[in-house]
């Protein structure tokens, strides 16, 4: 029996307070520096007013939500990305989410690389 997803469609108010809330958790992870569209700016969330979210983009029933960010070196990737995807299911709940890490930098107090 299929699940009925009940996460609102592209355009409304609602998808921006959607996209705006997961965006605001994934920024919470302190491992987390940004978000990035990734290449193109292909990782987007299209909201009115000719506005967009880079980072994030909330999937259709059945489509994964994407996420991509630039963490910070320090924390093993599997477990940031799992971290990452348990907090767009705390806003989303229980959806697949791809995690994409579009650079790492050097963490706080860390020494810049020669």
């Amino acid at each position: 029996m299929p699940v009925e997803d009940s996460r609102p469609g592209p355009g409304t108010a609602a998808a921006r307070e959607v996209v705006e809330a997961v965006a605001a958790a994934v920024l919470a992870h302190p491992e987390v520096v940004r978000l990035d569209g990734g290449p193109f700016g292909a990782v987007a969330s299209y909201l009115p007013g000719r506005r967009r979210v880079l980072g994030v983009r909330v999937g259709g029933p059945g489509e994964a939500t994407e996420v991509a960010v630039v963490v910070r070196r320090g924390s093993p990737l599997a477990v940031v990305a799992d971290e990452v995807a348990d907090r767009v299911r705390a806003v989303l709940g229980p959806v697949p989410v791809d995690v994409t890490f579009a650079d790492v930098v050097p963490g706080a107090g860390a020494a810049p690389s020669p």
